[in-house]
């Protein structure tokens, strides 16, 4: 099969949203550049590395590659996503040079570009994040590993927004928990409450693609009998009370629904938000403020906001 790799040289700050766009385009992979890797201290023991190249990395910004599926209707969707990307300054998301190109590679090209940019992260205290293909030996008997095959997730798990999750999941949730993921997308939170002891985790998402993606890495993790995955409009319907709530998505979403997390949460319950902005972290601490909530702690990681409330 050929495939069309679209290359889109952009900020940190606009990573996440375009690869939301991209996925939601149907494109089979997302790759990022990032020219901090080329620097980036890493333990011997987070898992080999394979030694990056410098000419494949831009001397400022990232940049973005995704393979769609070269058809009569390739034009179409490329259109759309350049769109959809131009939108993003309505949310005040800095898309630096925007710089957007288009060239054909052939599926075993694309095959070896995943392996390429993608390896053993230890993410936090106890998670470690391996692609399916790697082999891995815990570092230690508490060690929690992830495993995740980016041909069918929304991001390997890795993003700053993602490993603030991750790593505030690892402090508030509980052995017997119930935890609610709103907008889960790969599934990786929700897999990570379940590894961390929780009793039942639902994963929640609009998006159909990230339901079925959601299922397929619960199932590779072996966690299905605790995570039930469901095609969802945030919180909306939902009734049963939960001890966590965790969100990774845009700001503008989580102060849609921070009224309906706070009557869902139990009294001393956390509502765990990422993929916050610099620029919109007042706005949503207000939001939360606004709905009753105290906050906890809030984390930055590079340029990117993780708030963690409590219902008192």
């Amino acid at each position: 099969m050929k495939w069309s790799e679209i290359s889109i040289h952009t900020t940190h700050k606009a990573v996440e949203a375009i690869s939301n766009i991209l996925h939601e385009a149907g494109a089979g992979g997302v790759v990022i550049e990032d020219p901090y890797d080329l620097v980036k201290e890493r333990d011997d023991w987070y898992g080999e590395i394979v030694e990056l190249n410098p000419d494949d990395y831009p001397e400022e910004g990232v940049i973005i590659k995704a393979y769609l599926p070269v058809n009569s209707f390739l034009g179409e969707t490329v259109e759309q996503i350049k769109q959809a990307i131009n939108n993003l300054w309505l949310y005040d998301i800095d898309l630096g040079k925007n710089k957007i190109t288009l060239s054909e590679v052939n599926e075993e090209e694309w095959a070896t570009a995943w392996k390429k940019h993608y390896h053993p992260v230890k993410v936090s205290e106890k998670f470690t994040i391996v692609p399916t293909w790697e082999t891995y030996e815990p570092a230690s008997s508490d060690e929690l590993i992830i495993e995740m095959d980016p041909g069918m997730a929304f991001g390997t798990g890795t993003h700053p927004t993602t490993v603030m999750c991750l790593q505030a999941l690892e402090k508030y949730v509980r052995p017997g928990d119930h935890v609610i993921d709103v907008g889960t997308g790969s599934g990786i939170l929700s897999i990570a409450a379940a590894m961390l002891g929780a009793r039942s985790v639902r994963a929640l998402d609009l998006d159909p693609v990230a339901v079925d993606s959601a299922r397929l890495n619960v199932k590779l993790n072996k966690v299905q009998h605790i995570v039930t995955v469901s095609q969802n409009n945030l919180l909306d319907h939902i009734e049963e009370p939960a001890d966590v709530i965790v969100a990774n998505i845009l700001a503008e979403i989580i102060l849609r629904f921070t009224g309906d997390a706070y009557r869902l949460l139990k009294p001393g319950g956390r509502f765990i938000t990422s993929g916050i902005i610099q620029a919109k972290k007042q706005d949503v601490k207000d939001g939360l403020l606004a709905a009753g909530f105290a906050i906890e702690e809030i984390n930055v990681m590079e340029d990117w906001v993780a708030v963690v409330a409590m219902k008192p």
